[in-house]
């Protein structure tokens, strides 16, 4: 018997887990922490339903926090087992989870200073020895190589083109009364045409899939994101003011690099002085500059001539005292820096200082969250708190959809309808709610798929 267990990313875009029992083997795929609402965010802190040494591997997609954040704590509460990840993936995580681990410190430190805690004293959901073990169970495997987890069971990583080393995950076992069985696992689809990495592989088709859904209910914007990225730099230097880019540290940050460096080559933008402060979204860079092997066609041509990702007005800040220092500057700048959603890093002492002033943007590139700061500053909230204070939302407010590294609905079902094999069932999740249950509607309507949005905690049969 096989059996899966939806323990994340049910009614939510965050804390990817699932829970994969085969032939009395226990897997995880994915572990990912959840962001967002308190509600979800204690999620994190809930006892983990199985014993953590009784998981004999874990199966990450991809290096996002929300699908592998949970890694440290997970070994803290015992796992021991391998953890199987693309090569890239592998070389990115060895940035993102000490960088986890330090901000859940400085969380509990600031907690503990300001006494904004129930608990004494506050402690982290896991600290930086937790993240250096974690790193030492990671066991790369490359794209298209089906690996034995068991006899009778083996997975393959298929390239999904979302971030660098982003894959599908696809398990083939024997189900029921010895029929050969695959479940595949979509990860976060990415987009097609865009610069940096190759797009992601068709959909083969599988006995059952689960898909994510995160933009399952909307297409995005056709709009040249080039484009609408020199509008708003232009408009916010006409005013004297800085554009403030939150973006992902991996992904987000590389692809608006790339832009900045074509439209000051093209010469389409009298480009500020660009700062890029974040320490991991620098090392992510330089991880992005050696990974050749991933690039598309283009962007490998114009490495052999340049560096893609370094448009002449960069100022990479590599201290807290230049970060710092950054915020008495006066515009016209650009800052990009993480987190992609605001909600932690150093993003946040720039949104402190710059939000409230007319004259500056803040320019959104990515997914906001139900429940982030970023989300409440994109749905017109008029204040937000940071760092315990109430700070007006007085600065214009942007959004480029088309820079999302995440497949619109229309982009999803283009990579499902090549399958060879039509699914038994779909498992929709990764979504807000109506979000994924537009997109099962919209599968069971074009392809004829049937579809179950699972709930959080529910076990299926395979």
């Amino acid at each position: 018997m096989a059996s899966l267990t939806f323990l994340g990313a049910t009614g939510t875009v965050t804390g990817s887990r699932y829970l994969l029992e085969i032939h009395g083997h226990r897997y995880l795929v994915d572990a990912g922490l959840f962001q967002g609402e308190k509600e979800l965010r204690l999620r994190n802190w809930q006892p983990f339903p199985v014993e953590a040494n009784s998981i004999e591997a874990v199966i990450l997609t991809h290096a996002h926090i929300d699908h592998t954040g949970y890694l440290p704590r997970l070994v803290r509460e015992g796992f021991h087992g391998r953890v199987y990840v693309t090569p890239s993936t592998k070389r990115l995580l060895s940035v993102l989870l000490p960088d986890a681990a330090h901000l859940q410190e400085e969380e509990a430190r600031y907690a503990n200073k300001v006494g904004s805690t129930k608990h004494s004293p506050a402690l982290p959901l896991f600290d930086t020895d937790d993240a250096s073990q974690a790193l030492g169970l990671l066991h790369a495997v490359p794209f298209d190589q089906p690996f034995t987890l068991h006899p009778g069971c083996t997975f393959t990583f298929h390239r999904q083109g979302h971030i660098l080393g982003a894959a599908a995950v696809e398990l083939r076992f024997k189900g029921r009364g010895g029929e050969p069985t695959s479940l595949f696992f979509s990860g976060d689809v990415g987009r097609y045409a865009v610069p940096i990495l190759m797009p992601p592989e068709p959909f083969p088709g599988a006995t059952y899939l689960v898909v994510e859904s995160t933009y399952g209910d909307r297409v995005h914007d056709a709009g040249d994101p080039r484009e609408q990225l020199a509008e708003v730099i232009t408009s916010t230097a006409q005013r004297g003011g800085v554009v403030l880019i939150p973006a992902f540290a991996v992904g987000r940050t590389q692809e608006i690099l790339y832009y900045l460096r074509e439209l000051e080559d093209d010469g389409d933008l009298a480009l500020p002085p660009v700062f890029l402060d974040s320490p991991m979204a620098r090392e992510a860079t330089a991880i992005y500059r050696q990974a050749l092997s991933e690039h598309d066609a283009e962007t490998r041509f114009v490495e052999r001539e340049d560096e893609p990702f370094l448009p002449s007005s960069l100022r990479i800040v590599t201290t807290v005292s230049e970060s710092q220092a950054i915020n008495a500057l006066p515009g016209p700048a650009v800052i990009i820096s993480a987190s992609g959603m605001a909600t932690g890093g150093r993003i946040l002492h720039h949104l402190r200082h710059r939000l409230p002033h007319p004259q500056n943007t803040v320019l959104f590139v990515g997914f906001q969250a139900q429940g982030t700061r970023g989300r409440k500053i994109l749905d017109g909230e008029p204040t937000v708190k940071i760092f315990g204070e109430h700070v007006p939302v007085g600065a214009q407010v942007a959004h480029i959809s088309s820079l999302s590294a995440h497949a619109d609905r229309e982009e999803l079902l283009v990579w499902m309808r090549q399958a060879e094999q039509a699914p038994k069932q779909v498992f929709v999740t990764h979504g807000e709610p109506e979000a994924s249950q537009q997109f099962a509607e919209l599968i069971q309507k074009e392809l004829g798929w049937p579809c179950h949005l699972p709930q959080y905690g529910e076990q299926v049969s395979l």
